[in-house]
């Protein structure tokens, strides 16, 4: 009997941590826009919020790769003002650099 419930505790867990393994974000998300393209990195904010993916998801984009980002041109200022999207971090007094006077750190013209 022990034996098979430390076999089913191992199979379980083995799943787990493949299922777990399994859910991986993509490297990056392009955002094509008037003023260049914006290219946002996994591989830069994860580490910021120590892979805490609840820090941005749900609450400011929806995790999920067919679920609309809800971007759209203009938003810096909304965004800033009600920090949500990329202004819950890039704002003055943020986590990060603010949006205001660093276009090109993510804006790049092709």
């Amino acid at each position: 009997m022990r034996a098979l419930f430390s076999f089913m505790t191992a199979v379980f867990v083995i799943f787990g941590l493949l299922a777990f393994a399994a859910v991986k974000p993509p490297d990056k998300l392009v955002f094509k826009t008037a003023m260049g393209d914006v290219t946002f990195l996994h591989a830069t904010h994860v580490p910021r919020v120590k892979g805490d993916c609840a820090a941005c998801h749900d609450k400011l984009f929806p995790q999920s790769a067919q679920a609309p980002l809800n971007w759209k041109a203009g938003m810096h200022k909304p965004a800033e003002a009600s920090k949500t999207s990329c202004g819950a971090c890039h704002v003055t007094g943020g986590a990060a650099f603010a949006s205001m006077g660093n276009c090109v750190k993510c804006h790049v013209k092709g």
